[in-house]
């Protein structure tokens, strides 16, 4: 069975109707390769595990922007996009994916959302503190800067080259990287471009948007990785291993062994 991948939305509203927004083009490239999209609304935090337990990966879509209250700060007045259902919902989802074991994509908002969700924090408008400019919309299907790659880095296994060409869409980045977390890619201005999980998490958050370079081998093979990933059996990672196995050799101890008297 080919795996099931969801993918988080944008709530909008058009004629006064609700509705749940995603780009064609992530789901084009889940589909091409190798999965089976399933389109996530928002919902409530509280349904974030069920959900998961559903899934063999996910896919954290672009959007408006994290609120600043989530990682401590007072929103900048270049803010914008802010949902605050959205937030909770994918920061839930962000945690059970990792309590589950369940790799996952951050694209854009998705790599904030992870880096948020482990405690990191955010520039608000890059522009304060930048001369580089990377909200280049008009030119969203064209590479137009460099990110340059650690070498040894998950990211760099998956792409296979030290440099690679991106569009750029943002006007926020990763300011404080989170717990767990590492940046294996920077733009020439020193802005952090990725973060990947550490100790065997299957986390993976770039700040471009890959799905919009479809012809481009070094972003398909980011889709690649997380389907590869999706078809690998879930493995919690060592935290949560370590729990089940303290609780598995207390229930052990504490059962009773019964003695079987030979005939």
């Amino acid at each position: 069975m080919k795996p099931r991948i969801g993918i988080t939305t944008t709530p909008r509203t058009h004629e006064d109707r609700l509705l749940e927004e995603i780009d064609r083009a992530n789901v084009t490239a889940i589909v091409l390769a190798g999965g089976i999209p399933f389109i996530l609304p928002v919902l409530d935090p509280a349904e974030a595990g069920e959900v998961i337990s559903c899934l063999d990966g996910l896919l954290l879509s672009g959007g408006g922007d994290v609120d600043p209250a989530r990682y401590g700060r007072v929103a900048a007045p270049e803010v914008q996009g802010v949902d605050a259902q959205r937030d909770v919902w994918e920061l839930a989802l962000v945690r059970a994916a990792l309590t589950h074991g369940v790799p996952m994509l951050g694209i854009c908002r998705g790599n904030q959302v992870i880096n948020v969700a482990a405690g990191g924090t955010l520039v608000q408008h890059l522009p304060d503190v930048t001369e580089l400019e990377h909200s280049l919309r008009e030119r969203s299907a064209t590479p137009v800067h460099g990110v340059r790659v650690l070498e040894g880095s998950r990211l760099r296994s998956v792409i296979g080259i030290d440099v690679l060409a991106v569009n750029s869409l943002h006007h926020q980045a990763i300011e404080a990287v989170g717990v767990g977390l590492v940046p294996p890619g920077w733009a020439d201005d020193g802005t952090i471009e990725a973060v990947e999980g550490m100790d065997g998490d299957r986390v993976l958050g770039v700040q471009w948007h890959p799905e919009l370079l479809p012809t481009e081998p070094g972003h398909v093979a980011l889709f690649a990785w997380l389907l590869a990933e999706a078809r690998r059996p879930q493995a919690l990672p060592a935290t949560a291993a370590s729990s089940e196995t303290e609780a598995a050799e207390a229930a052990a101890q504490a059962t009773p062994v019964l003695a079987v008297e030979a005939a």
